[in-house]
């Protein structure tokens, strides 16, 4: 009885002590930030390219004019 104890306890300090899916979760929690961060900033860039062409669309048409 007392080495099936043993037997169950070093088995739970071995599924406590294995990492290997962590660093997996991580690096996931790690791109799904970096994709919210590139969606987010993508607003600002498109309304600055917006404002940049509108600006463009102007000059060329008061000049041809």
């Amino acid at each position: 009885m007392h080495s099936q104890l043993r037997s169950i306890l070093q088995r739970l300090q071995a599924l406590i002590n294995n990492q290997n899916g962590q660093d997996i979760v991580e690096y996931s929690l790690v791109v799904a930030l970096l994709a919210f961060a590139a969606t987010a900033g993508m607003k600002s860039v498109a309304s600055g390219v917006r404002t940049a062409f509108t600006n463009i669309s102007t000059a060329l048409s008061s000049n041809i004019s």
